[in-house]
């Protein structure tokens, strides 16, 4: 009778082991873009850039923004185990304002929804802040 319940015992993790499920993974190089401080007008374009760790096709459904003047841009086809990809994000630098907009990434991964974060400062090179006009006036007197 031992015997035989130590041949079940074997027999069921042997085949545990063998129906293991497939599942894509997706990981990310960085989670968040620092656009830094940039100029009105300047090239809003950024990529976050990722690998499929699983060991099925990663297949991204949808990438959607926080706002309108962040444009992201999903990968046509699937991603297969141990391929990279791109989520290429456009953002509008003809606001001027601090930058601070998530990326929701939706997929068939182990875990399906990320955030993805954008973030930084636009600012208008032709005009100058407050503070700037009244130093430069104290300096002219």
């Amino acid at each position: 009778m031992k015997n035989l319940i130590a041949i079940l015992f074997v027999g069921m993790i042997s085949l545990g082991s063998f129906a293991q499920e497939k599942v894509a993974k997706i990981e990310f190089k960085t989670d968040v873009i620092d656009y830094g401080t940039i100029e009105k007008g300047a090239d809003g374009v950024r990529t976050f850039e990722f690998t499929n760790t699983g060991n099925a096709p990663l297949i991204i459904s949808s990438v959607k923004s926080t706002c309108g003047c962040t444009v992201p841009k999903k990968p046509k086809g699937p991603i297969m185990p141990g391929e990279k990809g791109e989520i290429e994000v456009k953002y509008d630098t003809n606001r001027v304002n601090p930058i601070r907009k998530t990326i929701t990434v939706i997929s068939n991964a182990e875990t399906p929804t990320i955030a993805l974060k954008i973030k930084g400062l636009v600012v208008d090179p032709n005009k100058t802040s407050v503070l700037e006009q009244r130093s430069k006036s104290v300096i002219e007197q």
